[in-house]
């Protein structure tokens, strides 16, 4: 069942999963948060924040959901942290193999482990843009290797992880980090050519992983551990905006918007995001009737650029 009929209230037309270049998944999950709770409110705070907004871009001159949204089905699976991750993996590789562009909404950081898992299994030379104000590197917590802690400690062994923004963690993430790929925001406030040392470190194609504690809580403060100290509005966007210009974006997921009832900005904040990620990734693409919608299982037809051709497992 549907959260909401379409995204942001986009014409019919617009949101069929034949039509649509974009699918959208929403993950329900809270299933490990170790403070705040209620994560799994988020996707529909986003939804509803997202039937808000103005559709028309002021920056780019452009319309994004021209290009086709299809909001898929909700991931309701929660009987296991391991069993939400299989899930989320094997929804998200059945889309991207019907030649998507997928993107996410959590849910807590756990949901991205299925998430990088498909798009590793179908990109080659895989980078992670880790963007959050945790190292989410350990390699198990609270007795599961699941666990919104242990968000990209697969990407740090299988992909090349870059984080950005990191400002909280355990003496023990050090083990798995990568002192050359992780831009701690401290050290990003007096390096004027952050965001370039950042692109440097990435390979062509990009999957991003957007935690919204990222930012700070003075503009977000709907989430389950707000760490003072983060990205600012402006200076987000430039940085995506370099990033979704310079390298080949593969897909995204935004989580850990936990909404507050009395007060809905971070709410919006959020689908104002997503939505200009989604902007920033086909600004320069115009909406196409004849859209390929081919189904894959090789992957070897399809238009995104970069995939793996092995047939490794479906």
């Amino acid at each position: 069942m549907k959260t909401n009929t379409n995204y942001a209230g986009i014409p019919q037309d617009l949101a069929q999963l034949e039509k649509a270049k974009i699918v959208l998944i929403p993950v329900p999950y809270d299933g490990t948060s170790t403070w705040g709770k209620g994560a799994d409110k988020g996707p529909n705070a986003f939804l509803e924040a997202s039937e808000n907004m103005e559709l028309y871009d002021i920056e780019t001159d452009t319309e994004v959901y021209k290009q086709g949204i299809y909001l898929a089905d909700e991931i309701l699976e929660n009987r296991s942290p391991e069993s939400m991750v299989d899930t989320v993996h094997k929804v998200t590789k059945e889309y991207i193999k019907r030649n998507k562009f997928v993107a996410l909404i959590g849910g807590e950081h756990s949901i991205s482990i299925g998430s990088i898992r498909a798009f590793n299994e179908c990109f080659e030379n895989l980078s992670v843009l880790h963007i959050d104000a945790h190292a989410d590197l350990r390699k198990t917590y609270q007795g599961t290797q699941y666990n919104h802690a242990c968000a990209v400690h697969e990407a740090s062994q299988q992909t090349n992880l870059v984080q950005v923004g990191i400002r909280s963690m355990d003496a023990i993430e050090k083990t798995y980090m990568d002192p050359d790929k992780t831009f701690f925001a401290h050290e990003m406030l007096s390096n004027e050519y952050w965001m370039d040392n950042v692109i440097d470190q990435l390979s062509d194609n990009v999957f991003i992983t957007f935690d919204l504690d990222a930012l700070d809580p003075s503009i977000m403060p709907s989430t389950g551990t707000p760490e003072p100290g983060g990205l600012l509005w402006y200076e987000t966007l430039e940085f995506l905006l370099q990033v979704f210009q310079e390298k080949n974006v593969v897909g995204f997921d935004m989580v850990e918007l936990c909404p507050n009832k009395n007060d809905k900005s971070p709410d919006f904040l959020a689908a104002k995001l997503f939505y200009k990620m989604l902007t920033y990734k086909f600004k320069e693409e115009e909406a196409d009737d004849d859209y390929d919608n081919t189904y894959d299982t090789d992957l070897k037809s399809v238009s995104n650029t970069h995939f793996k051709f092995d047939d490794d497992e479906d």
